[in-house]
Order: C-alpha cells, then structure tokens, then sequence
C-alpha cells in the first residue's frame, strides 16, 4: 500500500502543473466555475494531425474506456489511458486515468506527455484537477470505488469532465455507484457522456439506466461492454427514452450545433487504428 501511496502523490506531482486561464475557449454551460485560476501553463502540441474541423470535438473509441478526443486547436487527450495506442505516433497533451483495474490505467506513462491526471490521491482522500489549456478546461469529480476484499475506497475514481468547443464532455470512468446530489451538482450538465454499460464490474444496468435518464445527455456512448450480448441488453433497456444510432465506426464528430435534438444513444466499434478521415 505504501507503494501504491507513493505512485499515486508522484504522478499528482507531474499532474499539477501551475495553470492559466485562456479566454480562447468557447464558453460552455457546464456549471459557473471560478473565474481566475492563477499561474501558467505551457502548452505542448501532440505529434498528430487529426484535421477536425473549427468548434468541433473528434471522439474516437480506442479500445474499452479508452477515448482519444481531438480538437481543431490540435490538442489530444486520453481517458483511461493504459499507455498503449495501438502504435499510433503521438504524444497525448493528457491523459486521465482511473485504478479499480489495470485496463484503466498505467504506472508507467510516457514521460513526454505533459499532463497525466490520476483519478485518485492517497487513500480515501481523492484529487482535484483544474487544467485549463485554453481551448479546453479539464475537471474532474471524485467518486467512491469498491477495494478489495468487499470494501470500499472513498474518492478512488474520477468522473472527468471536458469543457471544449462550447461542450461538456464527460467520462463516468470505473463507476460503481450514483452520483450523490453533491457530485451530481459538481458533474453539471453533460451533451456527451461516456457510459459504462457492463452491468456489473462498474454500476448494474438499473443504475445506469436511471444515471443517465437524470443527466439527460444529448449524446451517450456506451463503453466498457464485454461482447454484443452485454450491449444489446443495455441497448434493450434504453430504447423507450434513448435513439439509439449505430455510427458504423469508431470515431465520431460532435459540435454545440449538431446535437441531437432527442437523447441519442451513438455505439461506436473500437478500434486501435487512428487515422485522419475517421
């Protein structure tokens, strides 16, 4: 456990940089956040050339709870980053990350990356991320997560947020319990959510169901299925409230613009490949 404290406050320390605050960002409805963040932030441009267009955000699903999201600004970020990209050339701007398994995380990220955001602190304690990069601003909520043996680590996961291109863009992460009134407050309104649907590892289907009924996102994708059998049973039992969209890939282009005008449920198909006409 010691071990574990350690790497959780060293990768705090990479996470933390001093921030700045960017009026180049197009203003979202999140929620009202403070004004000023002091400091300042430099910024580095990932290595990759994804051409998505002005006020647009690209969502691609890499793989489980693993999305690349993209902006015309040039800026690249990761959830649930493992440390592999299916050998795609680029050095994510961030990465964000959750540990209630291996396949959300790594203790070894690229040491190029300029920001790794942990989902979690010391023990029960949690972290909290303001990293404002000017076209976008990401935040995080923390939530609770089931330890070992039956327990239960306060503040272990995160619900990170994406405030881009005008959008609130937000990843559940390793869920395993609703929101209370408080985080839900702290999440705000969501047009994009990333939803685990497994049924079991994370949240059951009924609570899920009812998580996302109350956040009445525009958009939701389901992640985190194991097989067409698991994603139909989701899929089953969101249609009288959801469209659901088959995209027919991986990849997805969203902007305040396009939105639905009913929730829509988008299943995108993973894929490790990346390219620029997704």
């Amino acid at each position: 456990m010691t071990v574990f404290r350690w790497f959780a406050l060293g990768i705090w320390i990479i996470a933390s940089p001093v921030l700045a605050q960017d009026n180049s960002r197009t203003p979202s409805h999140c929620i009202a956040l403070a004004g000023d963040i002091d400091g300042a932030q430099f910024v580095h441009q990932a290595r990759f050339d994804l051409n998505v267009a002005p006020d647009t955000v690209r969502i691609h699903y890499v793989a489980h709870a693993s999305f690349l999201l993209s902006t015309a600004g040039g800026l690249n970020m990761v959830t649930d980053y493992t440390g592999f990209l299916g050998g795609a050339e680029m050095i994510p701007d961030v990465v964000t990350m959750n540990h209630a398994h291996g396949t959300h995380w790594t203790a070894n990220p690229n040491p190029e990356i300029p920001h790794v955001l942990p989902g979690w602190g010391p023990f029960g304690v949690g972290i909290d991320h303001r990293l404002d990069l000017g076209e976008v601003l990401v935040r995080n909520v923390s939530t609770d997560i089931r330890s070992q043996w039956s327990g239960t680590e306060e503040n272990g996961n995160s619900v990170f947020v994406f405030e881009v291109a005008g959008l609130c863009i937000g990843h559940l992460g390793h869920l395993h319990h609703e929101p209370n009134a408080e985080q839900y407050a702290a999440i705000g309104r969501l047009d994009v959510v990333m939803a685990a649907v497994d049924g079991g590892t994370t949240v059951d289907l009924p609570t899920m169901t009812r998580i996302l009924n109350r956040l009445k996102s525009s958009i939701v994708i389901p992640m985190h299925w194991f097989g067409e059998y698991t994603l139909d049973q989701f899929l089953v039992g969101m249609r009288d409230s959801f469209q659901i969209v088959e995209v027919g890939g991986p990849a997805l282009d969203v902007s305040l613009d396009r939105l639905p005008s009913r929730p829509t449920i988008m299943v995108l198909r993973p894929s490790w490949r990346i390219d620029t006409d997704d």
